[in-house]
């Protein structure tokens, strides 16, 4: 019985919508009960005994062992991650029969590591962003309101009076998230040029670089939470398309709570193994984390012909999207009927419809990197550009 990581979840993540902590747990199949169990009847005692009462726990079973976690409060997570240790050294003494250790001594060091990390004015100026209603983010280093031109920025330590601030002058800026196994970047560059025409100032995190309109602010893969912050702390920014990899994902959780209009352009075999996602369905759920952060007006934007992702949101109650290359997909047909949004190829032409309305926007030759429509996978990511711009309010010219 072992664990082999132990993280914080800064954001909106696949087990929860809140940040917190969890690691990941080996054990053998015929523990798993025990200790699970175990785990969670002393992962919840640290947390009464810390007036953390109020979080709550997850458990994502794998094979080999699982994710145990909980929710924390979002500028302690280093202590929290020492909580769930703890908890799991517990629960291993409860399972192999071992003299458990001092829980007094454990809630005084957990008292006393809380301490020495909580930031009450960080937290108090989150709740003024939420009534506000502006976004709001922080890492080890700095604290924002606001997101691209709306926003601002203060070192961690220097976070200002919620009561002295001119919050008229915060406000947000569209986000789009952006994920998949093929195609994202390109799909984010698409998007970008779109914009770009549009006379709008794009900030993007990719792989290859963080970018504000033309400038490279970073160069190199920052296709995780941090360089999706480092793109939306641009004053120059007044929209943002975010490449948003699993890694980060899994590691971290999302950058942002909330977001207009997220997509996945596909889903297949690719990086098993890594935190317990052994299989496609593992990594699918993954992938829709991005649904965490769509808010009730928000967007998500589906590839129709990704039989795992039509499988993975048949329950899903939010506004949804569908791009396919083959116009009488059954998942596209059925979507139009019911007067939602779609795009596809019909005789050449990108084709947009919404209820009643059909729209031809562009030929398929007519957009370089199709090859004249040969490069397929291109063609479904400039559906995918096509319909994740349109959310964004870009219009269609």
């Amino acid at each position: 019985m072992t664990f082999d990581d132990s993280r914080r979840l800064t954001g909106p993540n696949l087990h929860d919508r809140a940040p917190g902590a969890v690691l990941e747990a080996a054990f053998d199949a015929d523990d798993a009960d025990r200790v699970i169990d175990a785990w969670s009847r002393h992962a919840r005692r640290l947390l009464d005994a810390l007036g953390w009462g109020g979080e709550r726990l997850f458990v994502r079973r794998y094979q080999g062992g699982a994710s145990l976690g909980f929710t924390a409060p979002e500028d302690v997570l280093y202590a929290a991650t020492e909580l769930n240790e703890a908890a799991w050294e517990h629960a291993v003494a409860d399972v192999q029969g071992d003299v458990q250790p001092d829980e007094d001594a454990t809630i005084a060091e957990l008292r006393s590591a809380i301490e020495a990390e909580e930031k009450p004015a960080v937290r108090a100026l989150h709740t003024a962003a939420d009534a506000h209603g502006v976004a709001f983010f922080f890492d080890d280093d700095e604290t924002t309101v606001g997101l691209g031109t709306g926003s601002q920025t203060w070192l961690i330590d220097d976070v200002p009076d919620p009561n002295e601030m001119d919050w008229k002058a915060v406000h947000d800026v569209p986000v789009a998230l952006v994920t998949g196994t093929n195609g994202k970047s390109t799909t984010v560059r698409l998007a970008a040029a779109i914009a770009a025409a549009a006379g709008r100032v794009a900030g993007i995190s990719s792989t290859d670089f963080v970018r504000a309109g033309d400038r490279v602010v970073e160069k190199g893969d920052w296709s995780g939470p941090g360089g999706a912050r480092a793109a939306l702390r641009e004053s120059t920014v007044d929209l943002a398309i975010l490449e948003t990899a699993r890694g980060g994902m899994l590691r971290r959780g999302l950058a942002l709570e909330r977001a207009d209009v997220a997509l996945v352009t596909n889903v297949t075999v690719d990086h098993m193994g890594d935190y317990g996602v052994h299989t496609l369905d593992d990594l699918i759920e993954v992938k829709l984390t991005l649904r965490r952060a769509v808010d009730a007006d928000g967007l998500l934007i589906l590839n129709a012909e990704d039989d795992g992702l039509v499988r993975h949101t048949r329950d899903y109650s939010g506004r949804t999207a569908w791009f396919s290359l083959d116009p009488d997909n059954e998942t596209l047909s059925a979507h139009r009927r019911a007067g939602g949004r779609t795009y596809t190829v019909e005789d050449g032409m990108i084709v947009s419809t919404h209820g009643d309305a059909r729209v031809e926007i562009v030929a398929v030759d007519q957009i370089p990197i199709t090859l004249g429509g040969a490069a397929r996978h291109n063609v479904a990511n400039a559906l995918a550009a096509v319909a994740l711009t349109e959310a964004l309010g870009l219009g269609l010219d």
